[in-house]
């Protein structure tokens, strides 16, 4: 049996800690009056030069000029406007950071709790001994996708401004003919019915596979084993349904103007190497504590293979998204890159290389699959890389140009990488690392290639 240590315990606490602490001070900092934001404004545009700050500058004081009354008012409501627009972007930016951060450790769960499925629908011989492992991980995922649903209604326009009841009020000056136009889809009842739904399945088969996992243990059959057999392909059927919906509603409808046909597949693809990922380095981590005797190199190698190969994946989907929809240069879905490639050129081009360029240099060689710190590092790069994937997902839309990775984004990532870290291995406790009866364990300790 594990057992989670003092230090290891000590430690998750400290980082939600510290997040708790740094998500607080992001949220008092973020709240500036519009005199603020106009100086801030002001500043920005001395430093970039004079003409703009000076033109602004004339835009707030009344003209003397009787002519020129007019454009002197659509001037200065102009420059309200523009002042009113940083100011509800900046109000944005630790809603759009805690958000990121937390669907991100949400996703992971989601990506382990598919693969796990997927392992035991395809009868896979090499993997049971790192069933407990992935079973541990996917603990998280009922809190973690709840948290994910909480802040999304919590922060309401925050980061989805269909949730603003004025884009669908046909009297309002902020109508959106567009948005009105989704509002059969996008609206919060159904956000969170299906949300409720997208979750409760998820979960419910998280619970059944694992209650069958551990009552296999001391089955003198194998009827558990052919149970979670059919739930886990009854599952993958539901999953592929609901991870598609799911990366709709809570990842592309903060850019309500935008679609792509792709998205889910896309997310998907992040999510599945993200969690593949954490298994490799949850596996060595406990290795190097004398678990997991069972697992080898072999089995380092294999779960390295899959960070390999979803890497490509993620790299097919992220090009065929980009190049056709650059192609056909179409105004309502080119604009989502446009603003991307303007104002987050960084993490756009820079999660590219981290999360195709770097992986396929790093895992092409077989014998470099097998060294276990190759793969951590490996591992922590690609998961780095998800993150400016997510983050490029969700900032463009909902802060804008006024993005930065400081410190509502970090005490975000490290809040989220406590609790996950906590539930992980807490559940990792409450069962034997090693599966007892399962028809392939034989054929999984002794895996060689």
């Amino acid at each position: 049996m594990y057992t989670f240590s003092n230090k290891l315990k000590t430690f998750s606490i400290i980082l939600m800690v510290l997040g708790l602490l740094g998500v607080g001070y992001g949220f008092m900092t973020s709240h500036k009056s519009f005199e603020e934001v106009e100086h801030l404004i002001a500043a920005e545009e001395a430093h970039h030069g004079g003409s703009h700050g000076e033109a602004d500058a004339h835009a707030t004081a009344p003209s003397q000029d009787t002519h020129g009354t007019d454009e002197a008012h659509e001037e200065v409501d102009s420059h309200k406007e523009h002042v009113e627009h940083v100011m509800h972007q900046i109000h944005n930016r630790p809603w759009s950071a805690l958000y990121v951060a937390a669907f991100f450790f949400m996703m992971i769960a989601l990506g382990v709790l598919a693969f796990y499925a997927i392992q035991i629908a395809s009868q896979a011989g090499w993997s049971p001994v790192l069933f407990r492992v992935m079973e541990g991980i996917t603990s998280y995922l009922l809190p973690g996708a709840l948290i994910v649903l909480a802040i999304a209604i919590l922060a309401g326009d925050h980061l989805f401004v269909w949730m603003n009841p004025d884009m669908v009020n046909p009297e309002s000056e902020h109508f959106d003919k567009l948005v009105a136009g989704k509002s059969g889809w996008l609206n919060k009842t159904g956000f969170i019915i299906r949300a409720l739904l997208f979750i409760g399945g998820w979960s419910f088969y998280r619970y059944i596979s694992r209650k069958y996992s551990i009552a296999q243990d001391t089955a003198e059959n194998n009827s558990n084993f052919k149970k979670a057999f059919r739930w886990s392909a009854g599952f993958l059927v539901f999953f592929i349904y609901t991870e598609s919906m799911m990366s709709w509603d809570w990842i592309m409808s903060v850019d309500p103007h935008w679609f792509s046909t792709l998205f889910g597949w896309y997310v998907f693809a992040s999510m599945f190497v993200s969690g593949i990922t954490v298994i490799a380095l949850m596996s060595i981590y406990l290795k190097s504590r004398g678990y997991l005797e069972f697992v080898n190199e072999n089995h380092l190698h294999d779960v390295a293979k899959f960070m390999f190969a979803m890497s490509i994946f993620w790299t097919y989907l992220w090009f065929s998204q980009f190049m056709l929809i650059w192609y056909s240069n179409i105004p309502e879905e080119v604009t989502y890159f446009v603003s991307r490639f303007n104002d987050y050129k960084l993490p756009f081009l820079g999660m590219v290389v981290l999360n195709f360029v770097f992986p396929i240099l790093m895992l092409m060689n077989a014998d470099y699959k097998r060294i276990p710190w190759f793969v951590v590092m490996t591992g922590i790069v690609i998961l780095f890389g998800h993150y400016v994937d997510i983050f490029n997902m969700i900032m463009p839309a909902t802060v804008g140009d006024r993005w930065f990775i400081g410190i509502p984004e970090i005490s975000s990532i490290l809040l989220f990488a406590g609790l996950f870290i906590f539930i992980v291995f807490t559940a990792l406790t409450k069962a034997p690392l090693l599966v007892q009866r399962y028809p392939f364990k034989k054929e999984s300790e002794e895996f060689h290639y």
